[in-house]
């Protein structure tokens, strides 16, 4: 269901650039020439964005996502930064999560196109998830490449599926959250199916107000 629900997530929130997965493998955008890093055929398509090696970060807020799976419609509940915060209510079990894109992207070799990359922290009451921090990268990784996430000044391991990268070592998430509330920045790098190396940047400001209202919403 939480799949179901992301995928209707991705169209409706494609007036921002946002992009998010769970678990599992996910929507991305879809590629707009042949030269592009691609995600993997099977997932969803949405909007165009467009693809650029530098994203500035979004202080406005995202527009309200469409309808998703089983009646519900995600609400932007808070605008924090660059974080949005989204509440929805899926067959009636509540979700609620940040997103973010950003604020710089670079990849090696340089100024090769790609999907912008997302970071999305997910809390969902019902499956016992709280604070669940997966980052959509915008292309195909490379099979068995070691991508990883920084912050705070620790680094930590990811494992990926598609074009979605997750903590490797889940006992390590809730330190990892905890030094994104108290951190500037968080570093994501990855290779891609091509070989190109990528490094995201995205802007902490605002993520510690985010988590703290998605968790007020999902207590209700």
């Amino acid at each position: 269901m939480w799949r179901v629900l992301i995928l209707a997530l991705m169209t409706g929130v494609a007036a921002c650039g946002i992009t998010d997965s769970a678990r599992a493998q996910t929507a991305q955008p879809a590629p707009k020439a042949a030269a592009k890093e691609t995600a993997p055929k099977s997932a969803a398509p949405a909007a165009n964005t467009t693809g650029k090696t530098a994203a500035k970060p979004e202080s406005k807020p995202m527009a309200p996502p469409a309808a998703v799976a089983g009646g519900a419609e995600p609400t932007l509940i808070g605008q924090f930064g660059t974080w949005g915060a989204y509440s929805a209510t899926p067959n009636g079990k509540k979700v609620c999560f940040a997103l973010a894109k950003p604020s710089s992207s670079k990849t090696n070799p340089p100024n090769r196109p790609r999907d912008p990359a997302y970071a999305f922290v997910s809390t969902r009451p019902a499956e016992k998830v709280n604070n669940e921090v997966s980052v959509m990268i915008g292309y195909a990784l490379k099979p068995g490449s070691e991508s990883s996430v920084e912050v705070g000044g620790a680094a930590f391991a990811m494992y990926s599926q598609g074009d979605g990268l997750w903590i490797k070592n889940a006992a390590e998430e809730e330190r990892m959250v905890e030094a994104m509330r108290k951190s500037a920045d968080l570093v994501v790098k990855g290779v891609s199916s091509k070989g190109t190396e990528t490094t995201d940047t995205f802007s902490l400001k605002g993520l510690a107000q985010a988590l703290d209202r998605i968790s007020q919403d999902c207590r209700r």
